[in-house]
């Protein structure tokens, strides 16, 4: 008798464990089928095995349920010898039947298990990430307070075309069948759509038909690939034709010596892991091009993480013109319907490399060999819901369970991966201190904008930064300006009460757009007209105060126009949240700048990377404290990384470069490090602060967020958890562990929700899920408070 453990498809941390079916012999699916009833919904016929990795249908309390399969293992008889004492035969019920093909194998759901006990997350949502975006069936419950089975949002597209039949060639139409000759004629020039023919000439169904059943034409059914320039025509398999791979360039010294250590990794067969420290522009892409195609070589495949934003025309081209129509792309930029197409492109084994953001990991790309993290150190790498991982740790431990490597790449590494380097003999670091074409690294000046302001200027832009806007614009090159918000100014207040107008949902002040004079949240979404008095004292002397990237550009725009040489022909393209919200929009901006001659890319922490662009000569830093002074441990490391980060944009080719950093904390550490490209004063000041306080890397940490509509009842039991976890962490560890007091968090109220946290803290060689976890398995949801645990926080705000 067969037996399978099923995920049931319900996110809450009850169902810690799968639950045990009998698999029916499958002369028992269509009996199960035909008594399915409404319940069921349309799709009831359709036939799938049960298999590991696929969604079935099971019955669950007094209602039925889906759930993923992730075992299935063979038995004799109920009560024998091998029978598994846990599974009382009694109440062993049987699965419905399975509702889809496999999405994943054993070692999806071994990753989700992994997953769901190391962030102390629900099962069911640890399983979903391995399955397609939006092509899962689900259980809804309908007004009737009757549960059916609801079919998957997304799924395959057809094209109806028509294809030239055995008759077409000596076919004559009757003179008066005017449709049909120019149907005809239209087929003699090669196969098309149905949709094509009827945009034409009108609804063509009837004579379709006609000459359908004459031989002279054939209608076929064929896969759309949505999203997919050139592939509508072919199926999900038909892939790299007459494909002529990109040009490898020579490599320099340190770049061969990357590529030397990667592929000693490769070799090595046991998830090593290769740190490429390399300053921007000394040709990382390069190296992951030449190791990915020694990797398929081999017979294997590879994947590529990349930061969300940086998923650029110029990161997917590089890798489509080396490899080809192998290549799949997923990043949440695409619509679910491209997602689904491209996750189903790589499930059929087609694709040989994937490019995506981080949910890239979990696609069901076979036999991996290497994965590549570009610009590793970036936050985006880190999931803000359950389960709440980190791309680099659970690559490094898929990579270990298939004997890949990992290679993870940044001008500006991680502490925690530096610290691994040099403490875990598994990582490598390897440095490439030099760009590619040889060219100088961009020389960085740091502006004194309290001198300035002492000195009587009271512009958002410097004098220096004026002067070489001028002088780079009016010889027709271009600049970057990087601004590390968005909105007009970042609050409104009044001179006479000092009243900030705040969101009635979120602890946080409205930012103030110019564009339709409003105030909106940034966090909720809430919005209102901006008021022309004060709502308080009723005063008229409203102030805006702080830059938003729209103020900027409008400040910019008045500065270039005065310029001589300069003037309104000189575009400002302004990349934030707001202009890029749109659909290929992030793509349409940065090709309307490098189609200009002179221009300023006016924007966000967004541009700081992923930008090649050969005649930027200027990158300006508007302010540079932004980061400094949040109440994060990461500020300083992440204030350095941005300035090194932009500061590459500059000089990448054959024109000298230019930095400017404006702050009113020119004496900081991480700006005078950046400026100067110091990491080693950089880390010299950050290590002896984080050692002394028990920050990472010395330390691991999990952040319980707690979270209500009531603030009482929040308070209460993020104390209570506290005063339990206090407990346990110290008859397991001792002294060597901590748990910090129950306090607000630093947004401590967002969505109309109260948020409070608990931090604990442990020696940095200790497993801390394995102490939260059974603590908060058994322990009974609140029926008004949320708890989430994030292990290894990214941020603790």
């Amino acid at each position: 008798m067969k037996l399978a453990h099923v995920i049931l498809d319900i996110p809450t941390q009850a169902l810690d464990a799968p639950y045990t079916y009998a698999v029916p012999e499958e002369g028992l699916f269509a009996a199960a089928c035909e008594g399915a009833g409404d319940e069921e919904g349309a799709d009831a016929q359709r036939d799938y095995a049960v298999a590991v990795g696929a969604a079935v249908l099971v019955p669950f309390g007094h209602r039925r349920a889906i759930g993923f399969v992730v075992d299935i293992r063979e038995y004799g008889q109920p009560g024998g010898p091998d029978w598994p004492a846990e599974v009382d035969p009694a109440k062993l019920k049987a699965i419905v039947r399975a509702v889809s093909r496999p999405y994943f194998d054993e070692e999806g759901a071994a990753c989700a298990q992994w997953l769901s006990e190391r962030y102390i997350a629900p099962l069911s949502a640890c399983v979903r990430l391995f399955t397609p975006p939006g092509g899962v069936a689900r259980m809804v419950r309908g007004r009737d307070g009757r549960w059916r089975l609801e079919q998957p949002i997304v799924g395959e597209v057809d094209d109806r075309w028509v294809v030239p039949g055995p008759a077409l060639a000596a076919f004559s139409p009757r003179k008066n069948a005017v449709k049909q000759a120019q149907v005809v004629e239209a087929l003699r020039g090669g196969e098309l759509r149905v949709a094509e023919l009827a945009a034409q000439f009108g609804a063509v169904s009837s004579v379709l038909k006609a000459l359908e059943a004459k031989d002279v034409v054939r209608v076929v059914r064929r896969r759309r690939m949505r999203g997919v320039q050139g592939a509508a025509s072919g199926s999900v398999t038909d892939c790299n034709r007459q494909h002529v791979p990109s040009a490898k360039p020579a490599l320099t010294a340190g770049q061969a010596a990357a590529l030397s250590a990667i592929e000693r990794a490769c070799d090595a067969g046991c998830g090593r892991v290769v740190l490429m420290d390399g300053v921007t522009g000394s040709g990382k892409t390069e190296v992951y091009l030449q190791a990915i195609e020694r990797v398929l070589a081999q017979g294997r495949t590879a994947c590529v993480l990349v930061p969300e934003i940086s998923l650029t025309p110029q990161t997917v081209g590089r890798f489509r013109g080396r490899f080809g129509d192998t290549v799949a792309v997923m990043h949440s930029r695409m619509s679910a319907g491209e997602r689904f197409d491209q996750w189903d492109f790589i499930h059929s084994g087609a694709a040989r490399v994937v490019v995506g953001a981080r949910s890239a990991l979990f696609t069901p790309l076979a036999n991996i060999g290497l994965i590549v993290i570009d610009e590793e150190h970036e936050g985006s790498y880190k999931q803000d819901s359950a389960p709440r991982y980190h791309a680099r740790d659970v690559a490094v431990w898929m990579a270990r369970r298939s004997g890949a490597a990992v290679v993870l790449g940044s001008a500006t590494p991680s502490i925690e991966s530096l610290y691994q380097c040099a403490k875990n003999p598994l990582w490598e670091q390897v440095l490439l201190p030099e760009r590619a074409n040889g060219r100088p690294m961009p020389e960085v000046r740091v502006v004194d904008m309290a001198r300035e302001f002492a000195e009587g200027s009271r512009s958002m832009f410097s004098a220096a930064l004026a002067r070489g806007l001028q002088e780079e614009l009016s010889a027709g090159r271009k600049a970057v300006l990087l601004l590390n918000q968005r909105g007009f100014a970042k609050f409104l207040l009044c001179r006479e009460c000092g009243f900030v107008p705040k969101c009635p949902h979120c602890e946080t002040s409205l930012t103030y757009h110019e564009r339709g004079n409003f105030l909106i949240c940034h966090h909720c979404g809430f919005r209102q007209a901006t008021p022309s008095v004060c709502p308080k004292c009723k005063s008229p002397y409203l102030k805006k105060f702080g830059a938003g990237t729209q103020r900027v550009e409008d400040e910019l725009r008045v500065v270039l126009d005065g310029m001589e040489g300069v003037g309104p022909d000189v575009p400002i393209i302004r990349m934030d949240a707001d202009t890029t919200s749109g659909k290929g929009a992030h793509q349409r901006l940065l090709e309307q700048f490098a189609a200009a001659d002179a221009a300023v890319l006016l924007g966000t922490q967004m541009i700081a990377k992923g930008l090649d662009f050969d005649d930027v000569t200027l990158v300006g830093v508007i302010n540079a404290d932004t980061q400094l002074q949040l109440p994060d441990y990461r500020a300083h490391e992440r204030t350095f990384d941005l300035i090194e980060q932009v500061a590459g944009r500059a000089g990448r080719a054959e024109l000298p470069g230019r930095v400017l950093v404006q702050t009113y904390e020119s004496d900081a550490a991480p700006i005078r490090a950046a400026a100067c490209y110091d990491r080693a004063l950089f880390l010299r000041d950050e290590l002896p602060k984080r050692r002394l306080l028990g920050y990472p890397p010395y330390v691991r940490m999990a952040n319980v967020l707690v979270w209500g509509a009531h603030e009482p009842d929040v308070q209460a039991l993020a104390k209570e958890i506290q005063r339990d976890l206090d407990k346990a962490v110290h008859s397991y560890g001792g002294q060597d562990w901590a748990v910090l007091p129950a306090t607000p968090c630093v947004l401590a109220k967002l969505r109309n929700t109260y948020r409070w946290h608990v931090v604990v803290k442990c020696p940095a060689d200790a497993d801390i899920s394995r102490v939260l976890l059974p603590y908060f398995r058994r322990r009974k949801p609140d029926k008004w408070v949320n708890v989430a645990v994030d292990v290894d926080p990214d941020d603790l705000l």
